[in-house]
């Protein structure tokens, strides 16, 4: 059966969209507790400059949208055959790969503890997708993932804007990039509802805790590692190669 744009639409929104498509709103504190000064204090002074809760608020955020997003992209990449969903699944796995590389780079130079795997509800995400088929899943695929990018433009603005920290303000320019590059794959599939996108980004219920927080990495651990496949590694995406941890040319003398 030929499920239409908007029955598939009306259909998520009567279901998934309960699940809250703010996917990156979740405390800073991954395995510490919130601290009643907010995200301005100063939780370290590094030699790339203060990070505050809110810088490792959001590192912790972009790692945790590769968790589930990544995955999802893997999971277009072997369901759907059409030329833009395919596009959707490798921009996924290749800007996702990237910002993983530089998550798991700057965690190291600022002792930012990473998750492993995403919070409940972005493991909600992926099995609702998951759990539709054809055109419905990629309709479901495609409205939440643009809904999620959507939503964290404000955020990657506010650290842009703020953050006193050089490594966070450079993961915040290959993030936005990345997002940027993503909406515009997404939108190129015509599967999207600009209208329900544009409700649930502004008005999107709340959840638990507990619900949007991902857990703590277990205690020795390896870190997870999101790989960029071999066959994509030259994908050309609005998303840079991050140059983190490369020498950077010495200023003229004089």
């Amino acid at each position: 059966m030929r499920i239409s744009r908007s029955t598939a639409g009306t259909a998520f929104v009567s279901g998934a969209l309960i699940l809250t498509l703010t996917a990156l709103a979740y405390p800073s504190m991954l395995g510490v507790e919130n601290a009643a000064s907010g995200q301005d204090r100063i939780i370290a002074n590094t030699q790339w400059g203060p990070l505050t809760e809110a810088d490792r608020d959001f590192v912790v955020r972009v790692r945790a949208a590769g968790l589930w997003e990544y995955p999802l992209g893997q999971m277009i990449m072997e369901r759907s055959s059409s030329k833009e969903m395919r596009e959707v699944a490798e921009h996924l796995l290749v800007g996702h790969g990237r910002l993983d590389a530089g998550c798991r780079k700057v965690s190291t130079d600022l002792g930012i503890t990473l998750p492993n795997e995403p919070s409940p509800q972005q493991q909600q995400f992926v099995a609702t997708a998951e759990g539709s088929t054809g055109r419905e899943f990629e309709s479901t695929a495609v409205t939440i993932m643009r809904v999620a990018h959507g939503g964290i433009f404000p955020t990657i603005a506010k650290i842009r804007a703020t953050t006193r920290n050089s490594l966070v303000r450079e993961l915040a320019d290959t993030t936005n990039d990345t997002v940027l590059d993503h909406i515009t794959v997404l939108e190129k599939t015509g599967l999207i509802n600009q209208e329900q996108v544009s409700f649930q980004i502004t008005a999107p219920p709340k959840l638990p805790q507990e619900q949007t927080t991902p857990p703590p990495p277990q205690q020795g651990a390896p870190v997870r590692v999101l790989p960029i496949p071999e066959d994509l590694k030259d994908l050309q995406t609005v998303a840079p190669n991050p140059s983190y941890g490369q020498p950077q040319p010495s200023p003229p003398a004089g």
